[in-house]
């Protein structure tokens, strides 16, 4: 699995640092992935910050993708 994120749909709302602060941040109002690739037992709470971003800007990617 692989996080990324659209910056031109991102308001920086943060609720998906919210849901997984180990693997979204803020930095001065722009959205950081500090873990690109989430360990395994973040999957879940990635999985749920993606499903919750407003203006879905988040998306995950499966390997081989």
């Amino acid at each position: 699995m692989k996080v990324v994120v659209d910056h031109t749909l991102c308001e920086a709302n943060a609720l998906c640092v919210e849901a997984a602060p180990h693997v979204f941040e803020l930095d001065e109002d722009v959205l950081r992935i500090a873990r690109p690739v989430p360990p395994s037992e973040q999957e879940r709470a990635v999985r749920f910050a993606v499903a919750s971003c407003p203006k879905q800007a988040l998306r995950v990617m499966e390997s081989g993708q």
